[in-house]
Parts: structure tokens; sequence; C-alpha cells
């Protein structure tokens, strides 16, 4: 009976990978945190001064001839700005009506 052996180390390879692979699924779902659970804390007026800032350096930089650099700090800029919008919509839409 030689032709069982490959095949139980195959069946005992598979079976023990598949427990591997569950355990490790099942220990991530457990300790993972949900995503609603966490808070987000944004400071918008802090967000909207470093975007300010970023658009004045961006603008020095543009007089004195570094367009590329410029270019980057404006799109810094931007990027603060959109972040600091999508924060303060967030808050705007998460609390409860007044009717309520």
């Amino acid at each position: 009976m030689r032709h069982t052996k490959p095949a139980r180390r195959t069946l005992t390879a598979l079976l023990a990978t598949t427990l591997l692979a569950g355990g490790v699924l099942l220990g991530q779902t457990v300790t993972a945190e949900p995503a609603a659970a966490r808070t987000i804390t944004c400071n918008v007026s802090k967000l909207r001064a470093d975007a300010h800032k970023e658009r004045d350096r961006g603008n020095q930089l543009k007089r004195l001839g570094a367009t590329t650099e410029a270019r980057k700090a404006f799109a810094r800029a931007d990027a603060l700005e959109r972040q600091a919008k999508a924060c303060a919509d967030a808050d705007n839409n998460s609390k409860p009506p007044l009717w309520k």
C-alpha cells in the first residue's frame, strides 16, 4: 500500500495549511478595531492656517523662479484645504438634528 503514503502527506499538509490560515484570519478579525469605533479629530483652523502658509510659500517660490517647488507647495496647500473641508463636512454631518 505504498500509494496511500503521498496522499496522506498531501492531505495532512493541506489540512495544516487550512487551519493555520483560518487561525490567522480569525486572529486578525478579533483584534482588528472597527473603523466606526475610531475617533478622528481634526483641527480645521490649523489645517487652514497650514494651507495658507503653504500658499504664501508657493507664491514666494514662484516670485523667486522656482516653479516646480511652487507647484508642489500649491498642491500641498490644496490637499490641506480639501482635508479641512472634509473634516468640516464630517463634523457638520455627524451632529444629530435639532428636532429629535
